[in-house]
């Protein structure tokens, strides 16, 4: 069959995204710390952006999205894709329901600090690692380049708590090494601070801090390798019956590890950083009613650089492809305000549909949520589902009864008898406080907690108890027994 070249003409549609229209719904996307440093890396990468510091006057009290809007109403919004020429006067957004709190006092001075102020070198140094402090450990040992590489692959091997996740069949395989060495070199590190290092579990890592301490023979020893599981549940009267010991000196044996021992040694080494949550959005309680708005603090206050405006109006002696270059600049620097305006809007309506929609959790807390699907707060505030599923990914809201993500409040419905459907979250929040309630002595098993539930018109059966304890991570019945 020959091959030929034809020209065809074909009709298609499909949706093209314009660069705009990408950053629009990547900033919708950013909680708050990523929004900070969008912001921060916009101003940066375009001239045309520049801080305004002339807003003085600090938003003391929180608007609701009515507000924001009235505020905004008598400002006239140029089209997205309207060209910036040197005629236009480009009008510059109202951010003052949006605007930052600056602190007026703040100064580069340099100020003396107090006396007990911890020194700023303190700072500066860093904890090392489990992985470093264990080859510091050893580079002082005396190993040859055999040894030296074997204990390099079984460091490297140390999960996070400091267990060991290869077996020594692995080790050899992996290093070419006899099993006398593979066994050797293990036990030099499990001799390594911190006590306990290198064990394949937690029973092994116990075990190994008493031995360090001379109690390898001791009840305590004995508890930790055969009746960790009893330890975990705290059922003491099966400890002393499977070791024949006296109940005190079971309690005193598990005393001594619960306070002594670390069943994680290399847990304090985990070389990671703590996240922290900041709010998106606050929801306050003002004179009987519920108000929203956005976290905007320390936020730079954006506008259009006045300088790259006065040039463009004045550019009849500038060359072409300058007076292009201030154009785009001009017109990228539009489309972000815009857009960071838009993102703030879209994410005040979602949150003020939220709170009518569950009004009742944010008086009342958890086990009033009610079931609520992302189709309803769109249809509510008459924009697409993908929408509001972008503003409530990866964001926090402050309200009266703690910190959420704003995914929380979407929860599958459970069904009641003559009355109105329950979220699964609420009833998750029903056997959880059921659980913490109960006695210690007799817990009530998912069977009793179904029947519970029952008795407040809530009909769920056993195996879904089952399901939502185990999403709340609580144990069974049999390990929450306590004598």
């Amino acid at each position: 069959m020959a091959l030929e070249l034809r020209q065809q003409l074909k009709l298609s549609q499909k949706l093209v995204m314009t660069q705009q229209l990408r950053q629009a719904i990547k900033l919708l996307q950013l909680n708050r710390l990523e929004l900070s440093n969008a912001l921060q890396a916009e101003l940066e990468q375009n001239p045309a952006l520049e801080e305004d510091f002339s807003l003085q006057e600090e938003i003391s009290n929180p608007q609701s999205l009515t507000a924001v809007e009235e505020a905004q109403g008598s400002g006239q919004e140029t089209d997205f894709t309207a060209p910036v020429t040197a005629s236009d006067t480009i009008p510059e957004t109202n951010w003052e329901d949006y605007a930052n709190n600056f602190d007026d006092n703040f100064s580069f001075s340099h100020e003396t600090p107090a006396a007990d102020a911890p020194s700023q070198f303190d700072f500066i140094s860093q904890k090392p690692g489990l992985s470093a402090y264990l080859q510091w450990q050893l580079a002082h040992s005396n190993l040859d380049s055999e040894g030296w590489d074997v204990a390099l692959f079984i460091v490297g091997n140390l999960n996070r708590y400091g267990f060991l996740e290869v077996d020594l069949p692995e080790v050899m395989a992996e290093t070419g090494c006899d099993q006398d060495t593979a066994e050797y070199i293990l036990e030099v590190i499990q001799d390594l601070d911190p006590p306990g290092i290198a064990a394949r579990n937690v029973s092994e890592s116990l075990f190994l801090q008493l031995e360090r301490k001379g109690m390898g023979d001791s009840l305590a020893a004995e508890i930790a390798l055969h009746h960790l599981n009893h330890l975990q549940t705290g059922n003491h009267a099966a400890i002393a019956r499977a070791t024949g010991r006296k109940k005190p000196e079971v309690v005193k044996a598990i005393h001594f590890i619960t306070t002594e021992l670390s069943p994680y040694p290399g847990l304090p080494y985990a070389e990671e950083s703590t996240n922290y949550i900041v709010p998106d959005i606050y929801v306050k309680k003002i004179d009987g009613e519920y108000v929203v708005r956005l976290n905007d603090d320390d936020l730079p206050n954006l506008k259009l650089s006045s300088h790259y405006q006065e040039l463009l109006q004045n550019s009849g002696d500038i060359e072409k492809n300058s007076r292009a270059y201030l154009k785009e600049k001009l017109k990228d620097a539009e489309w972000f305000l815009k857009s960071i305006q838009q993102r703030q809007r879209t994410i005040l309506k979602t949150m003020e549909s939220i709170l009518r929609f569950q009004h009742d959790f944010f008086e009342y807390g958890p086990t009033r949520l009610k079931p609520l699907i992302l189709r309803d707060v769109a249809e509510d505030i008459e924009m697409h589902e993908s929408t509001i599923s972008r503003v409530t990914s990866n964001k926090y809201v402050h309200t009266p009864q703690g910190i959420y993500e704003l995914k929380y409040f979407f929860s599958t419905s459970i069904p009641r008898e003559g009355a109105d459907p329950l979220a699964a979250e609420s009833i998750r929040e029903r056997i959880r406080q059921l659980i913490r309630d109960e006695d210690p002595r007799k817990p009530l098993s998912d069977d009793a907690l179904s029947k519970k539930l029952a008795e407040t018109n809530v009909q769920i059966a056993r195996r879904t108890v089952a399901k939502y304890r185990e999403q709340m991570k609580i144990l069974p019945v049999k390990h929450r027994r306590k004598s």
